[in-house]
């Protein structure tokens, strides 16, 4: 039987590096305290668009954690006997913002609507009072403004930036930030809009049963074509380990 995993080692699905831990919350202080780095959330679209994208496997490859977000990861890694849990990003990513609330971390926030943007820093600075939020920009700007503002962001010297640009916008915008940075760096997706109240994430009951993917599909049906990796992954999977 395979062993629950105890220390972060790093494995690979389909050649994409994931790392194997049961405790990415734990993790990720970690790396902060050890100077920082990119935190990447895999599941099984991301790890199909990190073969046929050059550029966000070179971003992946990079980060100091990539976590299991998706079930099909997770039961990727159970083929290779790695036995973890399945570690959602937003879970990840609000954990750390209620670190950071308490342990005066410096947070930025980059991305979404403008909107969303406005929402969700009302609602972050009313639930954690304790929030340092040094810097925060929605993700609509002009190509022109976003030097600027990302010289802006680096003087501030955060200590966790979470980015809501899109994959894989977001893992290759972070990748490309230049050194030295410190503090984690993490690519979001649709949590800034979740959080904002502005949309609602897949009942609890879906996530036990490991079909969030299928809630996501019945509020955006535009995605099904994105969802056509989900079956080519579990082949793909299947293949490699013949």
């Amino acid at each position: 039987m395979a062993a629950l995993a105890t220390t972060p080692v790093r494995a690979r699905v389909l050649g994409i590096p994931v790392n194997v831990s049961n405790d990415v919350f734990r993790d990720a202080v970690d790396l902060h305290a050890a100077g920082g780095g990119q935190i990447v959330t895999l599941n099984a679209e991301m790890t199909m668009a990190a073969r046929a994208d050059p550029a966000l496997g070179a971003a992946i490859e990079a980060a100091r954690m990539v976590i299991p977000d998706g079930a099909g990861v997770v039961w990727a890694l159970g083929r290779q006997s790695h036995r973890v849990r399945r570690a959602p990003g937003i879970e990840l990513a609000r954990r750390l913002l209620d670190h950071a609330a308490t342990h005066g971390w410096r947070v930025a926030l980059v991305g979404a609507s403008p909107a969303v943007m406005d929402q969700l820093r009302d609602r972050l600075l009313h639930d954690l009072p304790g929030l340092k939020l040094v810097f925060s920009v929605h993700g609509y700007q002009s190509a022109e403004a976003w030097p600027g503002l990302e010289r802006q962001l680096l003087q501030c010297r955060p200590d966790l930036v979470l980015v809501a640009l899109g994959v894989p916008r977001q893992e290759t915008w972070i990748q490309a930030m230049p050194e030295p940075r410190s503090g984690l760096w993490m690519g979001v997706g649709g949590s800034f809009d979740i959080w904002a109240g502005t949309k609602k994430r897949a009942p609890t009951w879906m996530g036990a049963l490991h079909i969030e993917w299928l809630y996501r599909l019945i509020k955006e049906p535009s995605r099904w074509r994105r969802m056509l990796s989900l079956p080519a992954f579990a082949w793909a999977v299947l293949r490699e380990r013949r």
